[in-house]
Parts: C-alpha cells; sequence; structure tokens
C-alpha cells in the first residue's frame, strides 16, 4: 500500500496548498472512509480511501510537470499583494494547480519549471540537490579575468554563503559584457549581488536552463510539458519523478485535453482558427455526401436485385 500524508494527497489534488490543507485538516473539514480527520499527519492510501472535504469527494489530479518561459515583469508566486501579474495566470491553462519550482526574481526572464508533484518540486529546489540554473547576464563594463573570478565568489546572502559559481566570459559588445553564470542554488538576486561586488552592474538576466531543461522554442508567456527523455534523466539524475508518463511532449499551445497553453493572442492564430474550422466543415460535407451517395448505391443494388430474383421464380412457374 502506497501510503501518504493526507495534506499531500490534498495538495495533489489540486485543492489547496499543504499549509492550507492542513487548516483544513486541524478544522475537521477533511474525512476518510467517512471519518473525520484532525491529526496533522495522517496517512492514508489515495487510490483506495475515499477522502472527502466538505462532504466532496476527492479526485485526485494526474501528475503534471512542465516549463514555462517566464518573461520579465512577472512574478513568479501563486498570488501578490501589490496586485502584479503572476505565473499563475500565464499557467490557467494547464488543467491543474500547478506551483513553480524555485522562483525567478520580477525582472528575470526565461526557464521555470513547473509542476503539481510535490516531492519533484521540493527536491530540484533544494540547495542540497545541487541542481544547476544556467544565466546569460549582460552587464556593466569590460569584464577581465580578475572580474570572472569574483562572480564566481561565495558571498554572504542573509545570512549564510553561497555555494560557488560557475563563470565564463560568452561575448564583449562596446562597454558591456556577456557572461554565462551557473549557480548550484536558488538564492535571492544571487547574480545582482555578484555583479554588485564584482563592479560590474547586471543589466539584463535570463535563465537559460533549470535542471538541464531549456526554454528553447517558446515565446514569453508559453509553456510546455516535459517530455519522456526529459522526465527519465531528471528521474536518473535526481531521482525524480517517481514515475515517468509514457507520452510524448506536448508543444506549446497543446495540453492533454486539447486546451490551448498561454500565448500572445494574434489575428494570425484566429484567423487560422477560422481556416482550420472551414477545412473540417468541408471535410464532414463531403464525408456525408459519400456516405449519402453509398447509401443510395446499395439501395439500388437491393432493388435491382430482388427484381431479378422475381423474374427467375416466374420463369420457374412459381407465383
Amino acid at each position: 500500500m502506497a501510503l501518504e500524508r493526507l495534506q499531500k494527497i490534498l495538495a495533489r489534488a489540486g485543492v489547496a496548498s499543504r499549509r492550507k490543507a492542513e487548516a483544513l485538516i486541524a478544522a475537521g473539514r477533511v474525512r476518510v472512509d467517512g471519518k473525520a480527520v484532525t491529526e496533522l499527519g495522517t496517512r492514508c492510501d489515495a487510490r483506495r480511501a475515499k477522502v472527502e472535504v466538505d462532504g466532496k469527494r476527492l479526485m485526485p489530479e494526474p501528475l503534471v510537470y512542465g516549463v514555462l518561459h517566464k518573461p520579465r515583469g512577472v512574478v513568479s508566486t501563486l498570488s501578490d499583494p501589490e496586485g502584479r501579474e503572476t505565473v499563475s495566470a500565464l499557467l490557467r491553462t494547464v488543467g491543474a494547480r500547478v506551483v513553480p519550482v524555485g522562483r525567478l526574481d520580477y525582472h528575470t526572464s526565461g526557464t521555470l519549471l513547473f509542476s503539481n508533484d510535490g516531492d519533484f518540486t521540493l527536491t530540484l529546489s533544494h540547495p542540497r540537490k545541487r541542481v544547476p540554473r544556467v544565466y546569460v547576464a549582460k552587464v556593466r563594463g569590460i569584464v577581465g579575468d580578475a572580474g570572472l573570478a569574483h562572480f564566481a565568489e561565495s558571498i554572504d546572502v542573509e545570512g549564510r554563503a553561497t555555494q560557488p559559481a560557475t563563470v565564463r566570459r560568452l561575448r564583449t559588445e562596446g562597454d558591456k559584457t556577456w557572461l554565462e553564470i551557473t549557480l548550484r542554488e536558488g538564492r535571492n538576486r544571487q547574480v545582482h549581488r555578484l555583479g554588485d561586488k564584482a563592479g560590474h552592474t547586471v543589466l539584463r538576466l535570463v535563465r537559460v536552463a533549470q535542471a538541464g531543461v531549456t526554454h528553447e522554442g517558446l515565446r514569453p508567456g508559453q509553456w510546455r510539458l516535459l517530455g519522456t527523455e526529459e522526465l527519465g534523466r531528471l528521474k536518473q539524475q535526481y531521482g525524480v519523478p517517481v514515475r515517468v508518463h509514457g507520452s510524448a511532449p506536448l508543444l506549446a499551445g497543446e495540453t492533454k485535453k486539447g486546451a490551448r497553453a498561454a500565448q500572445p493572442y494574434s489575428r494570425e492564430t484566429k484567423g487560422g482558427a477560422r481556416d482550420d474550422a472551414r477545412k473540417r466543415s468541408s471535410a464532414q460535407a463531403r464525408g456525408a455526401a459519400r456516405a449519402r451517395g453509398t447509401a443510395k448505391t446499395h439501395g439500388a443494388a437491393k432493388t435491382h436485385g430482388a427484381a431479378k430474383a422475381r423474374g427467375a421464380f416466374k420463369a420457374r412457374g412459381r407465383p
């Protein structure tokens, strides 16, 4: 039997976050096999037990794993007290209650994994796993070898030393330098802090990969589900997800239910949808016409055959 904590089951079913799920349990609003449960940490088998919240039975959501191209000016949380746009608005069409794996700063764009699998999210965001996060930074000034060494240093963030970064120079444009910086933990504004210490202000920052997954092919605001090969590699390297689904990766604009992923609206998209609808309608009409023609032909053949049979009976002198 696969016993799991009740708050984890509620979170995976999309009812609430684990913390809010604990509040539901403590308030006596959750029942397991008809009995109210108020003790946190209670475990059960979600596949066999009847779990209810406020009298409604839970239907666990399928596990979802995907990557979003987070735009600049979007908050990497599910809600924001300042009313700014959040990634949850971009992920509404996923069809499940998903959360981001770690965070990206408000002004930083790029790769952001998401899932409704709590173990997946926790594992890939934990510093002990040393999951690589690769950034491309545009900084002010010409960064020499000494500057590269400063960017690679361990610094203090909120009273704790960071793990050293891996840095290499990509190119120089005038008085600006482009760097590739790989971090093994996600600390608050770590790249910007490194730039300030090195004396090279970070002007632009993009995360191009997270745990080896990239947002290549996705425009800002678009997302896609991870494919079997990507999930298999993550499982091999980090042990999650526990089970790898066998479906092919879905492209931006698709989901298993056929819903469209978040993407910029355009007249071309709308016009293309109308053209597709016309083509489907025409194909259906042609199919119906062929079906009617086949039915008529079949009916005529049956009538002709019956007439020949009657003629044969009369020739033999039968009524």
